[in-house]
């Protein structure tokens, strides 16, 4: 079977029943022979360079660690017990790791919130946050706060003062992606290259490094010198493409780019990368992880057929994770020209249901959930269900202040804090936690 997660998009991703779906999709194009095709379900195939899972010393990582990870003992899919599944089937066909789940052979996140605030099954007392915002982008917002001010040591690596780096002990200000270079290996054969357009640091109180230096210095002073042996980006990027005889200096004088043409049905050549050889309906993976080998639908825990003495108070669905330019996730409204083209938090409403509301295009509302309430602004918008209102996601505003309780007004807008990460409610096989089956209601905001 292909990957999951390369199948998936994020709105199937987001769901709680996001790896049945998946399986589901993967089965149809299956059985109406729609994989390796033209137009159909394309399966990615090696690069000619080495690609980041050839890099990261996994078979350092004993078997007594693994089974440290939290939430792999009940989540199983994408823990450590899934990636060495798909680990062992795949290596005949591809002959090196090659699997987009290399990187995501994960913690459980909301486990291990639950193991910061109490302890269990062991005490999770520092953090490091690497090109992330927790206070926004993870669900639960109140719990995730409650967990990173517990931590004893909590450091964050980013370009700016985000809500959850204002409650780090150490902030580590970071390269952009202007003052790095970059090769990107993507999953589907190609490669590219980008050179840095500023420099990597400027010396006195802006002075900053790559996340990679960081991290490189972090691993010697832990012992692992000899795993580090490329002093700079630049230089693992050398290795990287040392098979095709290129340096990235190189590399990038002559363009920058490898996309190979398309190659269609290369399972006639090699077969799947599965443990049958085959392309699997019946997942062989699955079953040894001790899960349903096909497909079945559970009705979400929150809506109103699963809830519906709930769905009396809070009659509307709530999703969320909608892309909207020019955002980008938690990113972007601290640029005064891009926070100008969309300065305010909307919620989209069906006109019908908005009417019924006593709900004008333009108007705050209050959009509550039983885990908490945010206010934005009301979009009328014909193409929603009624039933449906759709908040977008990531807000904060970095013009207020960023001590607390202000957190940079991480409580006003942040549709996470409506959002649920129960592991009780999570997807049984990969833990991925439900954004878009939340019950909630809408009112408008007293204005004068």
């Amino acid at each position: 079977m292909a990957d999951f997660t390369e199948t998936g998009s994020m709105g199937t991703e987001h769901l709680q029943n996001s790896i049945e779906a998946i399986h589901a999709r993967l089965i149809l194009a299956a059985i109406t022979g729609s994989i390796d095709v033209e137009g159909g379900h394309h399966i990615s195939a090696l690069p000619k360079c080495r690609s980041y899972p050839q890099l990261e010393k996994i078979e350092q990582v004993s078997p007594q660690q693994k089974q440290k990870q939290l939430g792999s003992d009940r989540f199983k899919f994408q823990g450590w017990p899934g990636f060495d599944l798909i680990l062992e089937s795949s290596l005949p066909v591809w002959q090196r790791p090659y699997s987009i789940i290399s990187n995501q052979s994960n913690a459980h996140a909301p486990t291990v919130y639950r193991a910061m605030l109490t302890g269990k099954p062991y005490p999770v007392l520092a953090a490091i946050t690497q090109a992330s915002n927790p206070m926004i982008t993870q669900a639960n917002t109140k719990l995730v706060y409650k967990a990173l001010r517990s931590l004893d040591f909590y450091v964050v690596m980013d370009l700016w003062r985000t809500p959850s780096a204002e409650l780090a002990d150490y902030i580590l200000p970071i390269a952009s992606w202007l003052e790095r270079p970059a090769l990107l290996v993507t999953s589907d054969s190609a490669f590219y290259g980008g050179e840095k357009a500023l420099p990597s640091a400027i010396p006195g109180q802006y002075d900053h490094r790559t996340d990679y230096n960081v991290l490189r210095e972090l691993g010697m002073r832990l012992g692992q010198e000899q795993e580090w042996p490329w002093k700079d980006l630049e230089e693992v990027y050398d290795y990287m493409l040392e098979p095709i005889g290129m340096t990235f200096k190189e590399f990038m004088d002559k363009g920058g780019f490898d996309f190979p043409p398309d190659e269609y049905k290369k399972y006639e050549k090699m077969g799947f990368a599965t443990y049958t050889g085959k392309v699997e309906l019946y997942s062989t993976v699955l079953e040894r992880l001790g899960y349903d080998p096909l497909p079945r639908y559970e009705e979400p825990f929150e809506t109103p057929i699963s809830c519906p003495d709930l769905a009396k108070e809070y009659p509307l669905m709530l999703i969320t994770g909608g892309r909207f330019l020019p955002m980008y996730h938690s990113e972007h409204r601290q640029i005064d020209l891009v926070r100008k083209r969309h300065p305010h938090p909307l919620v989209q409403i069906n006109p019908e249901t908005a009417k019924g509301l006593d709900i004008n295009d333009g108007d705050w509302v209050w959009i509550e959930s039983p885990r908490g309430r945010i206010r934005m602004k009301c979009q009328l918008f014909e193409g929603i269900d009624p039933r449906v209102v759709h908040c977008e996601h990531g807000w904060w505003f970095p013009e207020l202040p960023g001590e607390e309780p202000w957190l940079h007004g991480v409580w006003e807008s942040n549709v996470n804090i409506l959002t649920d990460d129960e592991p009780e409610h999570c997807n049984q096989i990969s833990g991925i936690w439900p954004l878009k089956t939340a019950l909630c209601k809408v009112y408008k905001a007293k204005q004068y």
